[in-house]
């Protein structure tokens, strides 16, 4: 997975405090046959068994798309529902504790906002970075403050493992992120704030596609 990691990379979906009618499982399945690429589940004050039970249902998808699924900060369910990857943040599990646990059984991705946190996540053995909030969010009520496309820049200058902009990205300034050097988006309202979660994701996708010179 490892290898291919910057590819899935390109439209990441976060989950997150607003969803259409319907399940999590569902909502996630529309945006992917829309062209969602990987699927992070942020389930901040979930029961760990409602998490648990979530992953599970969400795997399901991923598995039959052949996506990769990443759980954000837990390790035990990462690990207890197989998941292929962890996102952390700068509060979390330390990456070099989360890496020891781990073993080679997940990729880990690291929340930063600076390029010296950049530079420290990939010295401890980060496989990816979620860089931001790149603009202004609701969505992720611990953000901070946007650090902006320089900012984004600096950070995505500063290492060599791929680097997602996230925080208040949609169609129209998506592109400025990958401009800045960014492997990719990751965005939760963008697409599940949106009554048509397949549409939502096909659109972002078309901006992705163009900025990278590829057929969508």
């Amino acid at each position: 997975m490892r290898k291919n990691l910057k590819k899935s990379l390109l439209l990441y979906l976060c989950t997150g405090p607003v969803f259409p009618p319907g399940s999590i499982a569902g909502a996630v399945e529309d945006a992917v046959r829309g062209g969602v690429t990987m699927v992070q589940i942020r389930e901040k004050e979930a029961p760990a068994g409602d998490f648990y039970r979530t992953a599970l249902d969400v795997k399901k998808v991923t598995d039959r798309f052949h996506i990769p699924l990443v759980i954000n900060d837990r390790l035990d369910i990462a690990l207890a529902a197989g998941a292929g990857g962890l996102h952390i943040g700068q509060s979390d599990l330390p990456l070099r504790e989360a890496r020891r646990l781990a073993g080679k059984a997940l990729f880990i991705g690291v929340s930063v906002s600076t390029p010296e946190q950049a530079l420290e996540a990939e010295r401890d053995g980060a496989d990816y970075l979620g860089a931001g909030a790149v603009y202004p969010t609701g969505s992720k009520t611990d953000a901070g403050q946007a650090i902006g496309l320089a900012r984004l820049a600096g950070i995505c200058a500063a290492v060599r493992i791929p680097v997602v902009g996230i925080g208040g990205i949609n169609a129209e300034n998506a592109a400025e992120v990958i401009k800045a050097g960014a492997a990719g988006i990751a965005v939760i309202s963008a697409i599940l704030s949106r009554r048509d979660t397949e549409a939502a994701a096909r659109a972002l996708g078309s901006v992705l596609a163009e900025r990278h010179e590829i057929v969508p």
